[in-house]
């Protein structure tokens, strides 16, 4: 049975038994918490915890999952993957135990011809809370037991009980808990021994668990450890079952990478390196990360995800290049995503046909980080040979764990490449110096993560709040309304009051001011009292979902919790944040008119009178194209095109064709902002102008690169764009001024001035040689024998360049001649910055005297280091007064050699 089949039977079965088909949350999910979505009660969080009433008393969900923990051991096992898939069905105060369990043994055991997933009831074993682990449950979960006795007629040995660790489920933070039972297949006795999941849970294999929410917890100490507050108001179901051990389970294979939608991967893997899998532990490891990887990569950038070096970008980067690294521990040498990411999307596709429609934009991303890396691998190579070069110049058959760990760390050199290539040349790593650095950078990771999330204050008090009802939000309505305060929060405590000259947070009832959301930064404006307190806004976020926080000052008076205040916007901020949030949208359409459809938005960021755009292309932008790109915006402006906003479904949204701005989380309800129609038409929760041509003018300034496959286009809009105009029509004017022509004439003009400066400088440099090297003659005959080597040393004086003294000591050794080993060396000064270059001889490197070696001892002279090449070296300082000390120790260094 096709894994599409399996999700397909899940959410038909329970929505037969009237739960609501939830889609799966995309897998970059508002939760500050968590990178990914690493389960699927994720997204119902909410609920369980009760911040939230569900929209549902049941529900089902087949939820996209990626855990990172342990990249590196991904393929090591056949149990364990980055993506996977987790069915789930979940009751809000509905059904309990019984219809938990009943459900769940019809859909298992149900034969394959009514729907059902065809298991045999012989084969299924469950576990449940053992007794006497718990003060509070002294007899374990014997309901349980007892329900599957009369549901499914289980005999009691295929019911065991397990401990608290296995079998009682909670979030780890105050909140919900409660018993849970596990339903395993015993997979027959070719896989382990006999005994049931006690013995063996490679032969009896969990498939699903069953959580029975029935306990209020608090002070969670450890999984096992936590206080029972007691029993919950409403009892609730949270259940996972994993899609992909379900799948090789019904399609007869041994592990999750050879189902139907990861194995097609490693075939063509198999094909491109001419190697098998199963044939070899090594290579078999290899192909699993990179049929995992690839899927993975793949689920993320539909998601939204863009590769990059901090948070999630760096995960997708890594899972990129771990694959494009096991391709050639493969033997392939040739860019492999190419070939492997369509095989994925083929297989994913009927799961999630979204992949097809975005496969233009995930491919280009995915082709341009491959390429990066390739290049990446060639500059690592290079520096890891210097690297085994210069220790195998002294002698040692081990490479640092700290050069190991700066091609990982700054090249992105991966530690497994430097191995194979350090052992290829006779040369071991000093893994133990490696993995104390990697640990150490880890510890620090961890450590700025802890303190990133304790700058989300606890949000308790957020909590407490929001209990007492949603800010009511009047952003779209008015720009003034009058409120009472709710609460006033100051470093994450609540305070009664607020008075002049301190900063804090308030929470009203209703509000008109814009939260920072969707790329648009908050209102600005003021907070007033009857009494006459007057609070500056400054900021305003949703600390939680529905809560709307103010950061304000306090300018004058005081204000206390309850008091009654008027809100005011600033009219002239929103205006423009307006133009600025329109002129995004009007950019976008531009940009996809322009560029084609795979040019779609990735970021965004927009304030009064400015706004970014961050959007999916591969390469730069021609001043052609960036001025047509300009012209389609302004042209759609002067249109005086209608701006409208309007509430549908999600589906119904999808349908009309709006564009989701990829790792947004929406509701089901959604608005959608168009601009002329069609012609953009996007899920946006933003304020905006009413037609087009409010957003005034619009002028692009400026494009790069922010990431492989990502560029970031920027602009101003209505009177910051003139303003800029204005600036650059004033800075044409006195340039035309200076060199004497007409505006339009600036441009050949200013060529021409450039042509000849480069003709200038040329002549300058020829001259500036020919004064170096006219002395040349006299300075070989001022050379001196320092123990039979012939000894050259020069104060070059001020202004002459590294290249200058580089043909200088050349000429010079050249005419020293051969016969007898020699050492030329010249110094020149710009400023404090003294610059040395040493030559040496053949004679002379035959005597051991090396120009990289001699030249470290005059840099050190002068305050700074260097290093090359045995016959030719360069090196720096800081202290110029100590040029002929450089020069000195250096006679000395070949006087003793």
């Amino acid at each position: 049975m096709e894994t599409a089949e399996i999700r397909r039977r899940w959410l038909s079965f329970f929505e037969g038994t009237d739960h609501t088909v939830v889609p799966s949350a995309p897998l970059v999910y508002d939760d500050p918490n968590l990178l990914f979505v690493n389960a699927g009660m994720v997204p119902f969080k909410p609920y369980f915890l009760g911040q939230q009433s569900p929209p549902w008393k049941r529900a089902t969900s087949v939820q996209k999952c990626v855990r990172t923990l342990d990249i590196e051991e991904v393929g090591k096992t056949t149990r364990h993957g980055t993506f996977f898939q987790m069915n789930g069905n979940f009751s809000f105060g509905d059904y309990f135990k019984e219809g938990a369990i009943r459900q769940a043994w019809e859909l298992v055991t149900g034969s394959q011809a009514e729907g059902g997933l065809g298991f045999d009831p012989d084969k299924v074993w469950v576990t449940v809370l053992g007794p006497g682990l718990l003060p509070h449950l002294p007899d374990g979960d014997e309901e349980a037991a007892a329900l599957w006795r009369e549901i499914a007629g289980l005999p009691d040995e295929r019911i065991q009980r397990r401990g608290v660790e296995d079998n009682y489920w909670h979030m780890g933070v105050p909140g919900p808990g409660g018993p849970c039972s596990e339903i395993y297949v015993d997979r027959g006795a070719e896989y382990g021994p006999d005994g049931g999941p006690l013995v063996d849970e490679e032969r009896f294999l969990e498939i699903w668990n069953l959580v029975f929410m029935q306990e209020e917890l608090s002070a969670i100490r450890s999984k096992a450890d936590f206080d029972v507050t007691g029993e919950l108001p409403s009892k609730n179901i949270d259940t996972g079952m994993g899609l992909e051990r379900v799948a090789y389970l019904l399609q007869g294979v041994d592990n999750l990478y050879e189902i139907d939608e990861v194995y097609p991967v490693i075939e063509r893997a198999e094909q491109m390196s001419g190697r098998d899998y199963g044939a070899d532990h090594g290579a078999d490891v290899q192909f699993r990360v990179v049929a995992d990887h690839v899927r993975s990569g793949l689920m993320l950038m539909s998601d939204g995800v863009t590769p990059g070096n901090e948070g999630r970008g760096y995960v997708l980067r890594r899972l990129l290049r771990r694959a494009v690294r096991s391709m050639r521990l493969l033997g392939v040498q040739d860019p492999a995503l190419t070939e492997l990411l369509p095989i994925s999307k083929d297989v994913m596709k009927a799961s999630y046909p979204e992949l097809e429609a975005d496969f233009g934009r995930i491919s280009q991303i995915a082709y341009a980080e491959e390429e990066a890396f390739r290049r990446t691998l060639v500059a690592g190579t290079t520096i890891l040979d210097l690297a085994v070069d210069k220790a195998k110049e002294r002698g040692a058959t081990t490479l640092a764990g700290d050069q190991a760990f700066a091609l990982h760390d700054t090249y992105g050199f991966p530690i497994d490449l430097t191995l194979e290539m350090a052992a290829e040349q006779g040369l071991e790593v000093d893994r133990e110096g490696f993995t104390t650095l990697m640990t150490e950078q880890r510890e620090r990771a961890k450590a700025d993560a802890r303190a990133k999330k304790s700058g989300h204050a606890s949000t308790e008090v957020w909590r407490d709040l929001r209990d007492h009802g949603p800010t009511e939000f009047l952003a779209y309505e008015t720009l003034t309304a009058e409120a009472s305060v709710r609460g006033l929060v100051v470093d994450g405590a609540r305070v009664p009051a607020l008075t002049q000259g301190q900063r804090g947070m308030i929470v009203l009832d209703r509000t008109p001011f814009y939260a920072e959301s969707g790329g648009q930064t908050a209102d600005e404006g003021v907070i007033e009292t009857a009494s006459g307190a007057v609070l500056r806004v400054r900021d305003v976020q949703r600390p939680v979902k529905g809560l709307i926080a103010h950061t304000v000052e306090v300018e004058s008076g005081e204000l206390t919790e309850g008091a009654g205040v008027n809100a005011q916007v600033d009219p002239d901020w929103r205006v423009q944040a307006c133009q600025a949030h329109s002129g995004t949208h009007v950019v976008h359409a531009a940009l996809r008119q322009v560029l084609g459809p795979t040019a779609l938005q990735s970021g965004s960021y927009n304030k009064p009178g400015y706004l970014r755009l961050d959007f999916a292309w591969n390469s730069s932008l021609s001043r052609e194209t960036r001025s047509e790109i300009e012209e389609v915006a302004n042209l759609a402006l002067r249109q005086d095109l209608p701006v409208s906003a309007a509430y549908m479904t999600l589906p119904e949204a999808r349908a009309a064709g709006a564009l989701a701005l990829f790792g947004e989380t929406y509701d089901e309800q959604v608005r959608v902002v168009e601009i002329g129609g069609p012609w953009s038409r996007e899920l946006c929760g933003g304020t905006h102008v009413r037609h087009s041509s409010q957003v005034g003018a619009l002028t692009l300034t400026g494009e790069s690169s922010v990431g492989s496959g990502s560029r970031r286009i920027e602009a101003l809009v209505g009177m910051d764009a003139l303003r800029y105009l204005a600036r650059e029509r004033a800075l044409v004017s006195e340039l035309s001024g200076l060199v004497g022509v007409r505006p339009e004439q600036l441009s050949d003009r200013v060529g021409q001035v450039l042509t000849r400066l480069k003709e200038a400088e040329k002549e300058i440099a020829a001259m500036r040689q020919a004064a170096v090297l006219s002395d040349a003659g006299a300075l070989v005959a001022s050379a001196e024998d320092v123990n039979g080597v012939t000894w050259l040393g020069h104060d070059a004086g001020p202004g002459v360049g590294g290249d200058d003294l580089r043909r200088l000591v050349t000429d010079l050794r050249g005419r020293l001649g051969e016969e007898r080993p020699s050492v030329v060396a010249a110094v020149s000064a710009a400023g404090d910055r003294p610059v040395i270059v040493i030559a040496t001889n053949a004679a002379a490197r035959e005597r051991g005297l090396k120009a990289g070696q001699l030249v470290k001892i005059g840099a050190q002279a002068l305050g700074g280091n260097g290093g090359g090449k045995d016959d030719l070296a360069q090196g720096g300082g800081q202290d110029a007064s100590q040029i002929s000390e450089a020069l000195t120790q250096i006679g000395r260094a070949l006087g003793r050699a």
